[in-house]
């Protein structure tokens, strides 16, 4: 690749695209600029998304008027309006009065716990002051512990220690004080408990977790909502899409009415054309994202936050545009790219956002490259390991599609109008040539295996272990035999190896020892503690550290033969027809799930 060369045709189609922005577009382009920077520090800030939602009636001179006006939720409005049509709840001479309606119930019990909270303030401080022994103020005090979950709740998977674990430092009890004087409440406060039923949704595993649990009284405590790891899903990916679809246009234009022609017989290489025509792209999204950086990254803005935030969104941005590459390379209209963007698009989106929800689980959420943004946000930090684990897959990928994409810009691909499996096929054909390159093809495959895999094992973590262990085993035997069998469902398809058995014998040993190779690689999820997870160990096969030699041995070489039977099974159906491969690669999903079930049925009887 030539810079020089490289950076004229970049020069070019900034100015084409240009050219074809009008007023309108650049006026909502700015408009969005300017709402990003004034509402973009306040999306990422810790809001109330329903704050001031309930109006409570009460005077000024209560003592539940202090309690209202420090919860977030709670209005105070005069004790004499109309109850149901301007306030919810009516706090009149010690008594409670409750709009019957739901809004009604819901404003009551806001207002209790808001009670319970001042009286646990209070009683806080008055224990810092020395008045009161702690024991007396909170007889009960839990501490949450989130870890791995059982063996017990997840059946057929060996389970770690414990499950959500409380503990206490006293006994019964609770706050049975008064009102907010301490006084009475009216039954406000009576009996106050904890609402929680021991089910913890997102629980805290693994190391460098940004948060390792949460300690107070039973009622204080709540599961967090992940408000900040959504809008930075949203925030970052969404500019992305929108220039994809730029991206994917100027792609297929080259190929309408043969446009790209000229191109092809100038005295530049394919290297230099496509990295000339995406590096205006990928600067354009990088440029943006280090605006919505210094937004979110400090209060109210940073520029200190925009190269570890850039370094983690980069490969985002960068996968986006090489799908969008090979969308615009195989797509045979306008039409049908505008199908292909929007479905990769919504995959990408769903791979970066559904991990980062799991903010408090750290194997889970470094899957996605925004945890890195939200652990930098809130000061906790990433190690290189850490980024290679949630960014490595992502420049993997784009680098082998960006290959496969580039291995069409020719002449004879280009202005052709195949469908797109069709093209896709031919793609993977071009560098199908030997059982060497049928082993380097399916070993190209592995990043978007682990990719696919990781976004499983996020997707089936809240699920209960009746559905989630056969749904997670089920797909990662498709997965795999997809990718292990598409090298040689293309060459047999392009006539690349003749038609016999030892010929797909060869092809499918070739294709299982090289997607078995490949597969160690995934070892670094053991380093980054998804060897911690159920799911983690079950989906990558993790070495039990306490093993022995045998077993350890024992685990390494029986992948290795599932792996060459069930690929040169597909490849023998892949030599007769696609009915006969479509049957075979069926047969080979048994038999990993089968070899999977087994495997894990039998680690679990070992614990």
């Amino acid at each position: 690749m030539k810079p020089r060369k490289t950076l004229r045709i970049a020069r070019w189609e900034v100015e084409k695209s240009a050219g074809s922005l009008d007023r309108t577009t650049v006026a909502f382009a700015l408009g969005l600029l300017v709402l990003g920077v004034v509402a973009g520090p306040a999306l990422v800030s810790d809001v109330t998304l329903d704050e001031g939602i309930y109006r409570v009636g009460v005077d000024e001179s209560s003592p539940y008027h202090d309690v209202v006006e420090r919860n977030e939720r709670l209005v105070a409005g005069s004790p004499n309006a109309e109850l149901g049509a301007e306030v919810s709840v009516i706090v009149r001479d010690g008594r409670f009065r409750t709009a019957d309606t739901a809004k009604g119930s819901a404003a009551y019990d806001e207002l209790r716990t808001a009670v319970r909270r001042y009286n646990d303030r209070s009683m806080a401080a008055q224990v810092e002051r020395g008045e009161a022994p702690e024991s007396a103020a909170f007889p009960v005090v839990v501490t949450l512990r989130y870890v791995e979950r059982t063996a017990q709740q997840f059946p057929g998977v060996d389970g770690g220690s414990g499950g959500s674990d409380g503990g206490g430092d006293g006994g019964g009890g609770g706050d049975g004080g008064g009102g907010a004087d301490g006084g009475g409440g009216g039954g406000l406060d009576g009996g106050l408990g904890g609402g929680d039923d021991g089910k913890v949704r997102a629980p805290s595993v693994g190391t460098g977790g940004s948060g390792t649990g949460a300690t107070g009284t039973p009622g204080s405590l709540s599961p967090p909502f992940p408000f900040q790891s959504l809008v930075l899903a949203f925030l970052f990916i969404v500019p992305m899409n929108f220039v994809v679809q730029a991206y994917g246009s100027t792609i297929i234009d080259e190929r309408v009415n043969r446009r790209g022609e000229l191109m092809l017989v100038s005295p530049v290489t394919r290297v230099d054309i496509i990295a000339g025509k995406t590096l205006p792209y990928f600067a354009g999204l990088l440029a943006v994202c280090a605006a919505i950086a210094v937004v979110v990254g400090g209060d109210p803005y940073s520029l200190a936050a925009v190269p570890p935030i850039l370094a983690a969104v980069a490969p985002i941005a960068l996968l986006f545009l090489a799908s969008a590459f090979v969308g615009g390379m195989f797509a045979r209209s306008f039409k049908e790219l505008t199908f292909v963007t929007i479905a990769v698009s919504v995959f990408l989106t769903a791979y970066v956002f559904v991990p980062a929800i799991f903010s408090d689980v750290t194997p889970i959420a470094l899957i996605s490259p925004l945890t890195l943004v939200v652990r930098h946000l809130r000061d906790v930090g990433f190690s290189a390991l850490e980024y290679l684990y949630a960014t490595g897959p992502f420049y993997l990928a784009s680098l082998v599609l960006f290959a496969v994409g580039a291995s069409t810009y020719r002449e004879e691909d280009m202005f052709t109008q195949k469908p797109i499996g069709a093209k896709a096929l031919d793609a993977v054909a071009t560098f199908v040539r030997s059982r060497t390159s049928v082993a380097a093809v399916t070993m190209a495959t592995l990043p978007f295996v682990f990719v696919a895999e990781l976004l499983v094992v996020a997707v089936v973590f809240p699920l209960p272990g009746v559905l989630a262990l056969p749904a997670l085993l089920g797909s990662i035997a498709v997965v795999e035999e997809v990718a292990k069998s598409l090298a040689a469902y293309a060459g047999f398809t392009r006539d690349r190896f003749p038609d016999t058995t030892p010929a797909a014998v060869g092809v499918g040993v070739a294709a299982g020892v090289g997607f078995f190779l490949a597969e160690k690689a995934t070892l670094v999820v053991q380093l980054v503690g998804m060897g911690t997870v159920e799911y983690g160990r079950a989906a990558f096969g993790t070495v039990p550290t306490d093993a022995s030699p045998l077993v350890v041995l024992a685990l390494l070489l029986l992948p290795l033969g599932l792996h060459v039977l069930t690929a040169t099974v597909s490849a023998l159906g892949a030599r007769k027809s696609r009915r006969a491969y479509l049957l075979a690669l069926a047969v080979a999903v048994v038999v990993h799930l089968a070899y999977n079930a087994l495997v894990v049925a039998v680690r679990a009887g070992v614990r």
